[in-house]
């Protein structure tokens, strides 16, 4: 016997009620039981929307201790290095963990085991092997360029290093386990496990009377890193065995190259996008005005995680649907923004009214990015309104053109802040970041529906024809 939730709800509810809730219990339904691909897609959409749900308030619970417990100079520290290490830590993988979702399913679909083994294999080789050089010549650079860096960034930057290897082979891990649909193992140790790991870490720190500064942070967040990365190794590794059976190996390293250095530029582009804010805050402003800014973005992660939950749950969905009928890929695609617009607009909503609160939580001091809020959510409303466009152009081999979106988008963003970070403060970051979003939505729906014929806007009417 099976849960419903459109039955259960006819036996609890009064009729009147039941019936006018069925068509949406009804969807429910379907997103948890049904077994075709789209259910599943929609089931791994919305563990990854869970996931990212417990992830945001176990972030933001670690924030406001991190920030509590060091200061908001120390703090603001230890947040621009952290963030520079997962935006470098991802690029090192160079697209390796994006294009294993694309090559895994088509190599399952049509047979060819030896080649679905050689590159589980060989993209674990060469993101272990590729970042770790990244991470030596990172740390050269920083001591090189010390002269130039202020003081207190320079020892824990090359701190931070340590966790580059760690960070892309879980950024890999993460890619493989999509790849094959397990949603928890994907998504739960970056969002679940390593946030829990580096504040007990940190509280063990302190604990053990070290110094509550970001070198400390640093030294928790690589432990942490390091435990959660290796443990997720070895989980997807069992898996793997059980699901692929033994036999030849073929590599075919530059095909899988050639098609992964487009999406490493997408992919690269939509990460420093997503970061660049605080990046260029912290080259013009102080570690106590990075710190404000960052925790008011963090305010906003419950909005920018139904995009990134549906994002992660339709990727292999649209690579699949793509070899298809295109009429099946135009109605999936189209569903998927309803999926990401609504309840993306209805948690930005949430966030405008907790947004005060939950910032004095940081400090008294961290309240002066609550103005922000208003701006910034914008932005993020206006992505979700196009859906995850950029996952849609890059399974159906558009990812040369998406890459230019990014790129124009990158350049708007870094140019925009430039010229007005040092006018106008938190303000000007806020105002280029939202513009810069608002291009990227138009930019990339507009792409679309000139490469697919597929309009993905959340209130435009569907048109059949390709301009």
């Amino acid at each position: 016997m099976r849960f419903s939730a459109a039955t259960t709800a006819g036996r609890f509810l009064p009729q009147r009620w039941a019936l006018r809730m069925r068509p949406l219990l009804g969807r429910i339904d379907a997103v948890l039981f049904t077994a075709d691909e789209r259910g599943e897609a929609g089931r791994m959409s919305l563990i990854a929307f869970s996931i990212r749900i417990i992830s945001a308030f176990i972030a933001f619970v670690s924030q406001v201790l991190m920030a509590r417990w060091l200061g908001s100079f120390e703090y603001g520290i230890s947040v621009l290095v952290w963030v520079t290490m997962v935006i470098v830590g991802n690029l090192a993988c160079l697209g390796f963990h994006t294009s294993v979702i694309r090559f895994i399913p088509e190599y399952r679909e049509r047979g060819m085991l030896a080649e679905l083994r050689g590159i589980v294999l060989a993209s674990r080789l060469f993101v272990l092997v590729a970042s770790t050089l990244i991470a030596g010549l990172g740390a050269l650079g920083v001591w090189l360029a010390s002269d130039w860096i202020e003081n207190y960034y320079v020892i824990p930057f090359i701190l931070g290093v340590i966790c580059l290897p760690m960070i892309a082979l879980g950024d890999l891990l993460q890619g493989l386990a999509r790849a094959n649909s397990w949603a928890l193992l994907a998504l739960s140790p970056t969002y679940l496990v390593r946030p829990v790991l580096i504040l007990a870490f940190m509280a063990l720190m302190l604990g053990l009377h070290y110094e509550p500064d970001a070198k400390t942070a640093i030294f928790a967040s690589i432990a942490a890193t390091y435990v959660t990365t290796l443990g997720q190794l070895m989980a997807v590794t069992s898996r793997m065995e059980k699901k692929i059976p033994a036999g030849p190996m073929a590599v075919h390293f530059g095909q899988w190259i050639l098609v992964s250095l487009p999406i490493f530029l997408v992919e690269s582009f939509f990460f420093l996008l997503t970061n660049a804010d605080v990046l260029m805050v912290g080259a013009y402003l102080q570690p106590n005005d990075v710190a404000v800014y960052f925790a008011t973005v963090k305010t906003l992660a419950l909005v920018h995680f139904v995009y990134f939950a549906v994002k992660a749950g339709v990727a292999q969905r649209y690579a699949q649907f793509t070899h298809g009928d295109p009429d099946r890929l135009a109605a999936f695609a189209r569903e998927t923004v309803t999926w990401t617009f609504w309840p993306s607009l209805l948690m930005a909503l949430l966030v405008l009214v907790l947004g005060e609160p939950m910032l004095v939580l940081f400090g008294p001091e961290f309240t002066a990015g609550y103005p922000l809020l208003f701006l910034l959510v914008l932005g993020v409303v206006a992505r979700a309104a196009v859906g995850p466009c950029e996952s849609l152009l890059t399974m159906s081999g558009n990812q040369n053109i998406c890459a230019a979106v990014y790129a124009m988008t990158l350049a708007l963003n870094i140019g925009l802040n430039v010229l007005l970070i040092p006018l106008f403060g938190l303000w000007g970051a806020a105002i280029a970041t939202s513009l810069a979003m608002v291009f990227e939505a138009s930019a990339l729906s507009f792409t679309v529906w000139r490469k697919l014929g597929i309009v993905m806007a959340i209130f435009v009417p569907a048109k059949k024809e390709v301009a």
